[in-house]
C-alpha cells in the first residue's frame, strides 16, 4: 500500500494531466449537429451576400474547415464563377482550390 501512495504522489501531476484530458474529450465541442437550422451562421451570411452579385441569381452555400462549395444559378458563367470565388476566398480566406462553384440544377 505504501509503494502505491509513493507512486501517486510522485505523479500526481501527470494523474492530473490525464485526467483533465480525458474530462475535455468527453465535452461537447460545439461544432456538430447543425443540420436543424439549415445551416450555419458563416453559410448564411456568405448565401446573403453573393446573392447580390450580378448575375449569380438563388444560391446555396457548404462550408467546412477543409473548403467551400456554392451552388448557384448563374454559375454557368464562367465570369460569375471568378466573381464567386473572389469573393468566397476574400471571406473565408481559402485558395481558389478548396472553393467549387457549381450550377444549380433548375426545376
Amino acid at each position: 500500500m505504501k509503494h502505491w501512495g509513493e507512486l501517486l504522489m510522485k505523479y500526481r501531476y501527470v494523474l492530473l494531466l490525464v485526467l483533465a484530458g480525458a474530462v475535455l474529450m468527453l465535452l461537447p465541442s460545439g461544432s456538430g449537429g447543425g443540420e436543424d437550422s439549415g445551416g450555419t451562421e458563416a453559410e448564411e451570411r456568405l448565401e446573403a451576400v453573393l446573392s447580390e452579385i450580378d448575375g449569380v441569381g438563388r444560391v446555396g452555400a457548404l462550408y467546412s474547415e477543409s473548403g467551400v462549395v456554392i451552388v448557384c444559378e448563374g454559375a454557368g458563367s464562367a465570369a460569375v464563377r471568378l466573381n464567386v470565388t473572389n469573393a468566397v476566398a476574400a471571406y473565408t480566406g481559402f485558395g481558389s482550390d478548396r472553393i467549387t462553384v457549381l450550377k444549380m440544377k433548375t426545376d
